[in-house]
Formats: C-alpha cells, sequence, structure tokens
C-alpha cells in the first residue's frame, strides 16, 4: 500500500456507525480515499478488539495511522506503541487514570443496542494494556467540557505530545468536523 491506512477505533458501547467515525469516512470517500479507511466493529472484550486491530494493522501492509475516540483512544496507544504507529486521541480514555469498576456491569450497545457485560477481568485486561506514549507519535484533541472523562488526565498521560485542547464541549468532541481535514493531512494523504 503506496498511502497510509486510518484505522479508526471507535469507543465503549459504540460502533462504526458513531458520527466522527462516518463523518471522517465520508470525507475519505469524497476525496476519493475510501480503500484507506477503516473503522471495524470493536469486541467488548478488550484483548478481542486489540487482537481484531492487529490483524487489520498486519493486512494494510503499510503505513497504518490510528484515530482512537474514547476508550479508542486507549487501543490506539497500545497500538502506536506496539506497532511504532502514530495516532490521533479524540477524548482519549486514560485506563491508567480510571477506576475501572465504575464500568463493571451490563452495558448496550449505543447504535445496535446488543447488551454485553464489562467484567473485573476485562478491566484486568485494560490495565495490562497501558503503555507508555513516545510523545513524537500522538495528536491528543480533547475538549475540557467532557462530562464522562476528565481531559486532564490525557493532558497529563501525553505531556510532550501535540495537543489541542479545546474549551466547552463534550465526550462526543463537538468540535470534530473542524478537524477532520487536519487529520487526514496527519496521516499524510
Amino acid at each position: 500500500m503506496d498511502r497510509p491506512l486510518i484505522l479508526y477505533l471507535h469507543g465503549f458501547c459504540s460502533s462504526p456507525a458513531s458520527w466522527k467515525s462516518r463523518l471522517l469516512g465520508e470525507e475519505m470517500a469524497r476525496r476519493g480515499l475510501a480503500g484507506h479507511f477503516v473503522c471495524p466493529q470493536l469486541s467488548p472484550v478488550p484483548d478481542e478488539a486489540v487482537a481484531c486491530a492487529d490483524r487489520l494493522i498486519a493486512k494494510a501492509g503499510g503505513d497504518v495511522v490510528l484515530v482512537g475516540s474514547s476508550l479508542g483512544g486507549h487501543y490506539a496507544n497500545h497500538l502506536a506503541e506496539k506497532h511504532g504507529l502514530r495516532a490521533v486521541l479524540v477524548n482519549p480514555a486514560v485506563t491508567a487514570s480510571l477506576d475501572l469498576g465504575r464500568f463493571a456491569g451490563e452495558h448496550a450497545n449505543f447504535h445496535s443496542g446488543e447488551k454485553f457485560t464489562f467484567t473485573e477481568a476485562h478491566g484486568q485486561q485494560l490495565k495490562a494494556q497501558i503503555r507508555q506514549p513516545h510523545p513524537e507519535r500522538y495528536w491528543l484533541l480533547v475538549e475540557e467540557g467532557d462530562e464522562v472523562l476528565d481531559y486532564r488526565q490525557a493532558q497529563a498521560f501525553y505531556a510532550g505530545c501535540r495537543q489541542s485542547v479545546l474549551a466547552g464541549g463534550d465526550h462526543s468532541f463537538t468540535k470534530f468536523p473542524d478537524f477532520v481535514s487536519q487529520i487526514i493531512e496527519f496521516a499524510g494523504l
């Protein structure tokens, strides 16, 4: 593959139908780059989600740039360090700072309604995936109004990385449309 692949990793309870994934995928298609964008449905089981992304990275056979939102940001960090990739992190979950016990229990996918149970073992899988970031690989996008995750945890964990910290907003990262072109440029497309 002569051009990079953007691998979008959605968040907890989300899917490829998320508005950010759709918006980025639509812009890629508009530019004739649809074949350079993929957003898989990630398993709610952390080790399975990473294994799925690992397979896609191996299949790409070239440069991959990760875009991870929320829990997908955690996965993007793990995979960027494992494979030496670059990543854009959008209001990412910093699992090193989270009480993962608060997520234990039954949840439903926002788009499909499919139910799943997040267990203590899943939390342990996430903790085992934590990797210290190499700052030159990352671009952190956070909104201070994130009501789910404390943006300051991401600022601290990704200290030294390129950071765009925006006032207001919420966990969905309301200003994402303003960054789509820049994300594609960051990927080298």
